[in-house]
């Protein structure tokens, strides 16, 4: 059965990047192209245009509102074209949206069913990309796994993600658990190598048996400088992302510990610090249980309409 994936698309470069790299990462998948777009269409020169003065203003906001579902179907059909050149089976996913694109994203990909979502990343860094960044929204809003291409990636790490290895980051908590599942669920064609960023001596845990362990092909101890306080995050962040540099991996593959937004920003996560410090796709996986999602599904469905 194909990978499932929802993707969201506005068009930038960043987006189109995405596309390139998750149809060499996840090959022959079935892929939603979600285009959201917000009524009334933002163009003041579009406005002007169809602006006929306050007696018609029903009319006014219905030409607006129309014109901006064609521009937006327009949009989502140039990324449908690309993903379906790229080796996806690929659809459009339309939807009007007023704001909160994670969050709108994170209900589409329950609504679809979606194995995982896939976002392109602008580039945003430290506090601003915090704040203001749309994957880092899709990581906050979603129980399932988010796959963030960073953009623009070199010609090496690009041809890495036809062949290279998948990387999983693993200090046997509940998330690295879940990331390792997840990897070995969405990579079945592709060497695992499981790295433990080790700060001190190396222990049992840290050495133990897998559950997945006929499929990892090594597994990794990488030394990294975690106790200067404040810098955890980083710390193990720059660890992953050079042992991913030197294995040639293809994406590195996380787990998040399920915090909240503020304690992210506030503590700070390994997480985030690979997203906004790495140079190559990050696949960020929660360790929320089945149930949760049927939960998150149903609420999903009746709080909101069908897609448009």
């Amino acid at each position: 059965m194909p990978t499932r994936i929802i993707l969201g698309y506005d068009g930038s470069p960043a987006a189109s990047a995405a596309i390139d790299a998750g149809a060499r990462l996840f090959p022959d998948a079935h892929a939603w192209v979600a285009h959201l777009w917000a009524p009334p269409f933002a163009s003041a020169e579009l406005r002007e245009r169809l602006w006929s003065g306050t007696r018609k203003i029903d009319d006014f906001i219905e030409a607006v509102e129309h014109e901006g579902r064609r521009e937006a179907d327009r949009m989502a059909a140039i990324g449908v074209v690309l993903a379906n050149s790229a080796g996806w089976s690929a659809e459009p996913l339309v939807v009007s949206s007023y704001g909160g694109e994670g969050p709108r994203l994170a209900e589409l990909a329950e609504q679809v069913d979606a194995d995982l979502t896939v976002i392109g990343s602008r580039g945003l860094g430290n506090a601003r990309a915090v704040l203001g960044s749309v994957s880092d929204s899709v990581l906050h809003s979603t129980p399932r796994p988010v796959l963030v291409v960073p953009h623009p990636l070199l010609i090496d790490e690009f041809a890495a993600l036809s062949t290279g290895p998948v990387l999983i980051g693993h200090d046997s908590s509940a998330g690295a658990q879940a990331a390792l599942a997840a990897a070995d669920r969405l990579f079945p064609e592709r060497t695992l190598l499981v790295a433990t960023v080790q700060d001190g001596e190396v222990t049992d845990e840290t050495t133990g048996p897998l559950p997945v362990g006929d499929r990892v092909a090594e597994r990794l101890q990488v030394p990294g400088d975690c106790r200067r306080h404040g810098s955890h995050g980083r710390s193990v962040a720059a660890a992953l992302t050079g042992c991913a540099r030197q294995h040639g991996a293809a994406a590195l593959v996380v787990g998040s510990h399920g915090r909240s937004a503020v304690h992210e920003m506030l503590f700070g996560s390994v997480a985030l610090a690979v997203l906004h410090h790495g140079y190559l796709p990050v696949l960020v996986v929660h360790p929320a249980a089945p149930e949760d999602r049927h939960e998150l599904a149903a609420a999903t469905s009746q709080a909101r309409p069908a897609a448009s």
